[in-house]
């Protein structure tokens, strides 16, 4: 997830050599003519032998209120620590004339400029994170970085900073790169390559993966959808990935009536481990274990995608104002990760039943398991709202990967409630598409008020579903909400969840509403 998500128009990504001038700055780079702050990153990323990006930043329009120089601590939706400044060496700040100029390292993750206003390039060097030893806080490999013979994989906020005071900047980044490279990114392209960003936010919603990639694209509601792919001995390629994602990908259009971006990028790196996948508003990025990709492996990567893909909605058009205006000095958690993670989980299996690429009894299995999960592995007296209040602790995520099994779960009896409520009318999948046309891509809901809002769009139940099963930690009502629509869960003498049990034979009520549930039209 992101915050400052904004919509960019559609420009071909430039797959040549990006131009750089390595004696001084580019004479557009960090120049808009009318005074406005902006920054500029320049990165050679043809010198790969140390493991580090040597960076060049230009900068424009500095003040004393710009005087801290922050590396992130964190980025959005990765709920960890990861105090990017560990990374950094060798920083220095130059005047326009090439005096060095004073700096000093006051924290973790922020350096001092000495006189900030007299600024007009820093230069630094920063190591990858997947090969980068620390003592603690490892970053996610999906959120990371990468630098390898054949290929480079960049999150600008484990590369790039920005000073105080400037996270509204636009941005620029020029990259120069072997000519027989592919890049893949969700960022627009200038006429002579390079990149744009609105402001930092955007620039750390958008990662970029080069080297040596496959492309394939399709539409989703005439949408373009790309995939960039690295394999590191070529077993999987982008064409195969399409052919096995296609028909999920169509599934989440008709689900959503139409994509509300105006285009999507997957970026896959595959290789010698698997960590998982980080969702962003136009894109999302894979590091898996590279094998021969069986119909079990298409299944399951196509299964993390639904996910990932799903986040167009969440956090995309539905997040707080905590995700809008991501703090990346200090940690600060919404209540509301049940929502960006967990029903998003609910909605990637959702719309495959309801487009018929999953039967009810492998839906129900699906869920059987992430019941098992969520009984088994966690702590029962640990709330969604607390589990998300915690992310970023050491005792909050231990918790934090019952988000996709408890929080799935209450996602699927929220969808029950609604439609058992309406009639089978309403469900949670209408809920989310009112929302996101209420709100949307830069109107965020008020952290404190959202229970309230959607119990107002909704039904006063809906707020007492919430207290219990979201803020409380009240037992699951999961026999009585699938006994409406005929389908029990079946357990062993110890209480184990065993399968769910679907009468042949339900009533007219039941009936209707499991009608409306598969269907829900």
């Amino acid at each position: 997830m992101s915050g400052r998500m904004r919509r960019t128009g559609i420009v071909g990504v430039a797959s040549a050599t990006a131009l750089l001038i390595l004696g001084g700055p580019s004479a557009s780079l960090g120049q808009t003519g009318d005074g406005t702050p902006t920054l500029a990153y320049e990165v050679d990323l043809n010198d790969r032998a140390d493991d580090l990006f040597h960076v060049r930043m230009f900068v424009s329009g500095m003040g004393a209120d710009n005087a801290i120089l922050q590396f992130a601590s964190t980025a959005p939706g990765t709920y960890q620590v990861m105090d990017i400044g560990r990374y950094v060496t060798e920083l220095s700040a130059f005047g326009v004339d090439g005096t060095e100029l004073g700096v000093e390292q006051v924290s973790t993750n922020q350096w001092r400029l000495e006189d900030p206003a007299a600024v007009s390039e820093i230069r630094y060097s920063i190591a990858e994170t997947w090969d980068t030893p620390v003592d603690e806080h490892r970053v996610y490999p999906m959120a990371g970085t990468s630098i390898e013979d054949d290929h480079v994989l960049i999150n600008a906020h484990a590369v790039f900073p920005f000073p105080t005071g400037m996270q509204d900047a636009p941005i620029e980044l020029r990259l120069d790169y072997p000519a027989e490279w592919e890049i893949g990114t969700p960022l627009d392209a200038s006429a002579d390559g390079t990149y744009l960003a609105d402001d930092y936010d955007h620039f750390v919603d958008s990662p970029l993966l080069l080297g040596r990639l496959t492309y394939a694209s399709t539409t989703v509601t005439g949408v373009p959808v790309e995939i960039y792919t690295y394999s590191a001995t070529d077993k999987i390629q982008s064409a195969q990935l399409l052919e096995a994602m296609d028909l999920i990908l169509q599934a989440a259009g008709e689900f959503l009536g139409e994509l509300p971006v105006d285009r999507y990028t997957f970026l896959f790196h595959f290789g010698d481990f698997s960590a998982g996948a980080w969702e962003h508003s136009y894109s999302s990025e894979y590091v898996m274990q590279e094998a021969n990709l069986s119909g079990r492996y298409a299944n399951m990567i196509s299964d993390i995608a639904a996910h990932e893909f799903f986040h167009v909605v969440t956090p995309l058009h539905i997040h707080s104002e905590i995700i809008e205006n991501f703090n990346f000095e200090t940690p600060v958690p919404s209540e509301h990760v049940w929502l960006y993670e967990g029903v998003t989980e609910w909605a990637s299996d959702a719309m495959q039943l309801r487009a018929g690429l999953k039967d009810p009894d492998s839906y129900l299995a699906d869920q059987v398991q992430k019941i098992r999960s969520d009984e088994g592995f966690f702590d029962q007296d640990y709330s969604l709202s607390k589990l998300a209040l915690t992310s970023y602790t050491a005792e909050g995520q231990r918790q934090y990967a019952n988000i996709y099994q408890r929080g799935a779960i209450v996602g699927s009896l929220l969808d029950l409630r609604l439609l058992k409520l309406s009639g089978g009318e309403y469900g949670l999948q209408e809920l989310l598409l009112d929302l996101a046309e209420r709100y949307g891509t830069s109107r965020p809901f008020p952290e404190d008020e959202f229970f309230d809002i959607v119990t107002e769009m909704t039904y006063p139940e809906i707020g007492e579903f919430f207290e219990a099963y979201v803020r409380g930690t009240e037992p699951l009502p999961i026999d009585e909400y699938y006994g409406w629509i005929g389908i029990t869960l079946e357990r062993r003498a110890d209480g184990r969840a065993v399968r769910f049990a679907v009468n042949p034979e339900p009533s007219p009520e039941q009936k209707a509403l499991r009608d409306a549930w598969v269907s829900n039209p």
